[in-house]
């Protein structure tokens, strides 16, 4: 097994409801998540199966012709395809390396939310040229899903609240999964040029599925150092996102990391954001925290996420300008960017 300072944590017993393994599993998350903010989980009971169909399809995707895989691009609804250059994160100097393909919860569009013009709610944008993706990559999807459930339990119960705290903020989850695909970086790549530049991610966990070739990288709090995360076979990365961080009010860290691809391979990885329902209020109040002590606001979930998304994505920042510029003077940048989706 690679060496490596994030912990692992075996995940076994809270899958099977074992009470004593959530008290174990909670202390061992809440030493994680207040210094590195990282962490492994095997034993995760995601099947194997979901796993390889999932990456079977992300690399028979990515290897169609960029024009092919264009006719599902990316849409307002933050589903479909991200070509290269399609994304840069909040002060990189250049995009990212990397192409990606995004779903959601799958919603028809006479749902309710959608009806409401609810943001990023809506269906798929599944490719039609490629039929066998939507149920390798919705079965993963439904399967990460019922692992990050469990998860959020025991991460709970490491913030001293009941293990089903989060339950009723995840009745129509705002869950994202990428399938990601990054090409050998060139060997004279400039120092600022990343498979993913320097972030933090903005949701609530994120559950990383990695391919053998590495290449992520974390930023150690304590000595200010960028550490591997190196692929383990069977595992999960776990990291804490932006917005739980904020719920906790910076009790759990939310920390800079970035992707490298210098091996010379294509690499693929399948990242998965398991975030509560658009509506759900993030009051760190909640979750213990004093009035006198509050350092942030309470904030919808799904406006947080959306303000995130509209700073780091290409096609979405051209939409948000285009419609700043047919609003009035009085229209703020904050209401722009809200109403893009």
């Amino acid at each position: 097994m690679p060496v490596t300072r994030i912990p692992l944590i075996d995940l076994a017993g809270v899958r099977a409801g074992d009470p004593q393994a959530l008290q174990r599993v909670a202390r061992e998350i809440r030493e994680a998540c207040t210094t590195i903010g990282f962490f492994y989980i095997v034993n995760h009971g995601v099947p194997q199966a979901s796993i390889d169909a999932a990456e079977q399809a992300a690399r028979k995707f990515f290897a169609f012709p960029v024009e092919t895989k264009r006719r599902a691009a990316v849409n307002q609804r933050h589903r479909g395809f991200n070509a290269l250059g399609d994304a840069t994160m909040y002060q990189a100097k250049r995009p990212d390396y990397k192409e990606f393909f995004s779903i959601g919860l799958e919603l028809p569009e006479d749902d309710s939310d959608v009806l409401a013009g609810q943001a990023l709610r809506g269906p798929n944008n599944w490719p039609d040229f490629m039929p066998e993706l939507r149920p390798a990559l919705y079965g993963y999807y439904e399967a990460v899903a019922a692992c990050g459930a469990d998860l959020l339990r025991a991460v709970a119960v490491s913030l001293g609240c009941d293990e089903h705290f989060f339950v009723p903020r995840y009745t129509k989850r705002m869950q994202r999964t990428q399938m990601v695909y990054y090409p050998p970086q060139p060997p004279q790549s400039d120092a600022d040029q990343f498979g993913v530049a320097p972030h933090t991610d903005y949701g609530c966990i994120t559950l990383l599925w990695q391919d053998r070739v590495g290449g992520l990288q974390v930023r150690e709090i304590a000595n200010d150092t960028w550490i591997d995360a190196p692929p383990i076979e069977g595992s999960f990365v776990v990291n804490v996102g932006d917005l739980l961080a904020r719920w906790t009010n910076d009790r759990f860290r939310s920390t800079l990391h970035r992707v490298i691809n210098a091996s010379g391979r294509e690499r693929y990885s399948i990242a998965t954001f398991y975030d509560p329902t658009y509506g759900a209020t993030v009051d760190p109040r909640e979750l213990g925290t004093s009035e006198g002590d509050l350092k942030y606001q309470p904030v919808a979930a799904g406006d947080y996420i959306l303000g995130r998304i509209n700073d780091s994505m290409g096609y979405r920042k051209k939409a948000a300008q285009s419609t700043t510029a047919g609003t009035t003077a009085g229209t703020t940048a904050g209401t722009t960017a809200g109403t893009t989706a």
